[in-house]
């Protein structure tokens, strides 16, 4: 699993890449949260487009990247999650906390 960080503005996108399990989301999620403590974005995006696999560690992922980044009153989107992915999300319940394009 890599991430990918880019920032523009008040916008930083995390491109991930790879399988989310629970063995990678200790590496993501500490990249992520590096790059929210630096530049306390307002919205960050989680882009799912090179993501392969996800179990419900990736669920705990978003969220947990959720309530941190609610901390610099911020918000997430997930964007371009593979269909059975997004499924996984929805399905979760995720879309009632953070936007799914």
């Amino acid at each position: 699993m890599d991430v990918e960080i880019e920032i523009n503005g008040t916008t930083l996108t995390a491109k991930l890449k790879g399988e989310i399990d629970h063995h990678s989301t200790v590496k993501i999620r500490l990249k992520i949260d590096s790059e929210i403590d630096k530049h306390h974005p307002q919205h960050l995006i989680l882009d799912f487009t090179e993501v392969t696999f996800m179990d419900s560690s990736g669920i705990g992922l978003v969220m947990g990247r959720l309530k941190y980044v609610k901390l610099y009153g911020g918000n997430i989107t997930v964007q371009n999650a593979p269909s059975h992915i997004g499924k996984v999300m929805y399905l979760a319940g995720i879309d009632k906390f953070v936007t799914i394009k």
